[in-house]
């Protein structure tokens, strides 16, 4: 599997809101080729329209995709493959949380649903990639998983965001491992406050160990895509392993 068009192209999931529809946006006026894939063909329409200009026709592919279904998952990237011709960069962007109850309580179809797209997604997305990335020429690529500052401090009752989000952190490690052999790059950006429509609630106020329900500052998503750019960006001899970014005022460090 050989390219010569000039640009990279990039895959991201969850890319019909929040931090996926910002990064996307942000990737197309970077020049890249997208594809879009997320479970609403209306949403990923959307994200596209919102780019404007910076989404040529030849550049974007949007692909409904539920990432829970392996088989859904496939056809993403074969039409990646088809419609591009190689594959640079997966952002394993996709998503979910679980109603924020007592963990005794949590109905077990939630949790599965949160392992099914917080975990098994990324792991068939991750799949997929490395088996176009060790077989197109030039070789490699690299996969940014996005993590969440619960994987190191967890909100109350988060038991399956937060489980998820630890287990994305062994991920990135074993794949970092082994897509050495085949120049594939990983790493992880964990993301704390960044106001999307699923953490518009911080500017409200939620739970804090102390039981207190407090405001928590915000900051600006564009400050995430920028980062997802900069990692994609670096040559493939060089990896940002770890990178958190988070609302400088948020209660993270420190107690509180």
């Amino acid at each position: 599997m050989t390219t010569q068009q000039a640009f990279k192209v990039a895959l991201i999931t969850g890319a019909g809101s929040g931090i996926g529809r910002a990064t996307a946006i942000t990737f197309l006026r970077a020049g890249y080729a997208v594809a879009l894939g997320g479970r609403r063909a209306d949403a990923l329409d959307e994200t596209v329209a919102l780019a404007g200009a910076d989404a040529p026709a030849g550049r974007v592919l949007v692909r409904p995709t539920d990432v829970t279904d392996p088989v859904a998952v496939d056809a993403l990237f074969t039409a990646t493959a088809e419609r591009f011709g190689r594959l640079d960069v997966l952002f394993n962007n996709a998503g979910t949380g679980a109603p924020p109850v007592p963990l005794e309580e949590l109905d077990v179809q939630h949790w599965r649903r949160v392992v099914a797209t917080n975990l098994d997604g990324p792991f068939y997305c991750t799949q997929a990639a490395f088996r176009i990335m060790k077989a197109q020429d030039p070789r490699g690529g690299r996969i940014i998983n996005n993590g969440s500052i619960s994987a190191h401090a967890p909100r109350p009752s988060s038991a399956p965001y937060t489980a998820t989000k630890h287990a994305i952190t062994g991920l990135t490690k074993s794949t970092s491992l082994d897509g050495r052999r085949y120049d594939i790059a990983c790493g992880q950006i964990d993301i704390g406050n960044a106001l999307t429509p699923m953490a518009a609630r911080m500017v409200e106020g939620v739970p804090q160990a102390d039981g207190r329900i407090v405001a928590e500052p915000v900051m600006d998503v564009q400050a995430v895509a920028d980062a997802v750019l900069h990692m994609a960006q670096l040559p493939l001899d060089a990896n940002i392993q770890f990178l958190t970014i988070m609302a400088t005022k948020m209660p993270f460090v420190g107690r509180g």
